[in-house]
């Protein structure tokens, strides 16, 4: 069976919806530890922006007609260690955790798509693509995932 783009895009969306599964109980044993909370509501906090961030880029990503599946693909090879990779018999995106699951799957999602609209853009110089994807995403996305 041929895996589309929208296969793909589709699945990795999934991917960025799941829940986190962060455990508090990993940051602090009961709330008057505030250092804990804080890294725990710090940690959480990120986990959220990189999931406005992954579905920004998987919007991008899904306008652009001239990215094919095998780009998207490609820069799964490449982007965020290889650790998020395609499952062509289950149809799915697999993560392979380096650290902590709930800090990296969506990070990895936002590498990929990152590098397949990097690779994508004919921009000619390294600064010419910075300021494009500052216009198209704004500062913030485009400082943590285009720099």
């Amino acid at each position: 069976m041929e895996t589309t783009k929208e296969t793909i895009l589709d699945a990795l969306a999934k991917h960025i919806a799941q829940r986190s599964g962060i455990d508090a109980r990993n940051y602090f044993n009961d709330w008057r530890d505030t250092e804990g909370r804080k890294a725990f509501a710090a940690e959480y906090r990120e986990i959220l922006r990189e999931g406005r961030d992954a579905r920004a880029l998987l919007y991008a990503v899904r306008r652009s007609p001239s990215i094919t599946a095998d780009d998207i693909l490609a820069a799964s090879k490449r982007a965020f260690s290889g650790r998020l990779s395609w499952n062509d018999e289950k149809q799915r995106w697999d993560y392979c955790t380096g650290q902590y699951f709930p800090t990296e799957y969506r990070a990895a999602a936002c590498a990929v798509l990152a590098s397949v609209l990097w690779n994508w853009s004919e921009r000619p110089t390294t600064d010419d693509k910075r300021k494009y994807f500052r216009g198209e995403f704004g500062r913030g996305i485009q400082s943590r995932w285009f720099n």
